[in-house]
């Protein structure tokens, strides 16, 4: 009973933030903190295959991508008044540009995870690598969409007729889908497709002596994972109106599970204090010294290597003491 109580002060928290802000003389503290729950979506879609499905995946920066440019490409086409594809009509509407970067970003889930899951270990990891530096090769090539300097999304998405140019408005869509995508992961983690996809992780052999297909639960897995990852980069889009083929390199990868890893991979609530405590420390670190990097490097050393299971190990060890 006490764990939906932490989440309900915590959300009530992140409400009051746009309010709080003027008043801690903060006006960019809403923008830090939406950056914070995005990619919170991000690392824990990623969580989701690495922690609780046992997949290495370094190439989610795909479906992160994906999302943020079919966000991208359909604006670009309802701007020059031209589909896509001839058929496809742009368009600028949230509720129709999360759904089709869902969508897309799934298909292409289904599509990298029915092939590199008939491999495993280093092989799956260079093929989900692959897979993602070829989407972003192949985007930093597409000229009719900005090439190497991406989308400029100047006309902000629409929801009911409303402007999301307005950061609060944006800010509120951020929470409610974060919010909303959080308690649908509790759901998947806690129902019995979350306990046979534990068991695979920790037994495969054992679970498929069982009778369990591992191969469909974890693709299935796979392709959740990669329709969250699609959902933060859709939103990404949205908040930042601009498109980047730098949402597809490798580095992006990496920092989603820099993120799982600091805020402690296979828990729930790790994924959101890793995005946290890892774009805090960008921001503030940057604006400290140039060297930020190193100091970055040195900090997230410190929490790795002295803390087991990250930063949601620190705070539940801590929680059990203190009782």
């Amino acid at each position: 009973m006490r764990r939906p109580i932490l989440y309900l002060i915590l959300i009530a928290c992140l409400a009051s933030v746009p309010y709080l802000a003027p008043a801690l003389q903060q006006p960019a503290l809403p923008s830090l903190i939406a950056r914070v729950m995005i990619y919170a979506i991000a690392a824990a879609s990623l969580n989701l295959a690495l922690g609780f499905g046992g997949m290495v995946s370094f190439g989610h920066a795909a479906f992160f991508g994906i999302g943020n440019y079919v966000v991208g490409i359909l604006y670009f086409h309802k701007a020059e008044g031209v589909p896509l594809l001839g058929f496809i009509p742009g368009t600028d509407q949230l509720l129709l540009t999360l759904p089709a970067a869902l969508l897309v970003s799934g298909l292409l889930a289904l599509v990298i995870g029915a092939l590199a899951l008939r491999t495993g270990g280093v092989q799956f990891i260079m093929i989900t690598l692959a897979f993602a530096q070829m989407l972003f090769s192949f985007f930093v090539s597409l000229n009719g969409y900005g090439g190497e300097d991406g989308i400029i999304v100047r006309n902000a998405n629409m929801l009911f007729g409303l402007s999301l140019r307005d950061k609060t408005a944006m800010y509120y869509v951020i929470l409610v889908v974060a919010v909303l995508y959080f308690a649908w992961l509790s759901r998947v983690i806690g129902s019995s497709f979350g306990s046979m996809l534990a068991g695979i992780r920790q037994n495969e052999k054992r679970m498929s002596s069982l009778g369990v297909e591992p191969f469909r639960y974890k693709l299935f897995a796979f392709v959740l994972s990669g329709m969250g990852a699609g959902l933060a980069g859709a939103l990404m889009a949205v908040f930042m109106r601009f498109v980047s083929p730098d949402t597809l390199a490798w580095t992006k990868s990496g920092e989603l599970m820099i993120m799982v890893i600091l805020g402690g991979v296979a828990t729930f609530i790790g994924p959101i204090w890793g995005a946290a405590a890892l774009i805090i420390l960008q921001t503030y670190l940057a604006s400290w010294t140039e060297h930020w990097q190193l100091l970055l490097g040195i900090l997230l050393l410190l929490v790795v290597l002295g803390s087991k299971g990250g930063i949601a190990g620190v705070l539940s060890r801590f929680n059990k003491g203190a009782a």
